[in-house]
């Protein structure tokens, strides 16, 4: 597992502002330290007018691919899985997710934005997120409770290889002061 610390995980209920939280920490520290070498990817809601219509993945170079629509109808959604009104497209987010949980020694921070249902129906990406959590790169990432219902199982989380951050999105300006190692 990672060392102490090295684990910060933002939770809240859907539209919080987990993943604004997350892109001002990586703008941050990438302003503060310029060659830091950032591996990851985030979601991002898709939107058609006001109605949000699916979630797409972004690797942290930019590439984008689908996770969810409410839009798609070929053949081959028709076998996807559901997680409310979305069909997730496991085979693209796979294509760009996956990569970019590949552990390598130059990388400084992981960014796993989320770890959600809809995530999680592909059956290789927890497997690759465990190996993330057992490099001793450090790790930024997200996980999604209900908007409605229970909270975090089993309650807070208390472990000293772990800070939780309950998103309520409400945000202090973010300063980072990095200290030698």
């Amino acid at each position: 597992m990672a060392g102490p610390g090295k684990c910060f995980l933002v939770t809240g209920p859907p539209g919080v502002g987990k993943t604004t939280l997350i892109m001002r920490v990586i703008e941050a520290l990438k302003a503060s330290n310029p060659s830091l070498k950032v591996q990851g990817f985030y979601s991002h809601e898709v939107r058609q007018g006001s109605e949000r219509v699916g979630f797409e993945v972004v690797t942290l170079d930019g590439r984008r691919g689908r996770l969810a629509s409410t839009t798609i109808s070929s053949p081959e959604s028709f076998r996807w899985p559901n997680v409310g009104k979305y069909k997730v497209d496991i085979t693209s987010f796979e294509s760009l997710a996956l990569p970019e949980l590949q552990v390598r020694e130059d990388t400084d921070l992981f960014i796993i934005d989320e770890i959600g249902k809809m995530e999680m129906y592909s059956s290789s990406f927890f497997p690759a997120v465990l190996k993330v959590l057992e490099s001793s790169i450090p790790i930024l990432a997200s996980v999604p409770i209900p908007k409605f219902g229970r909270d975090i199982p089993g309650g807070p989380i208390s472990s000293p290889n772990y800070l939780v951050h309950y998103s309520t999105g409400t945000y202090l300006p973010l300063s980072v002061n990095p200290s030698p190692t």
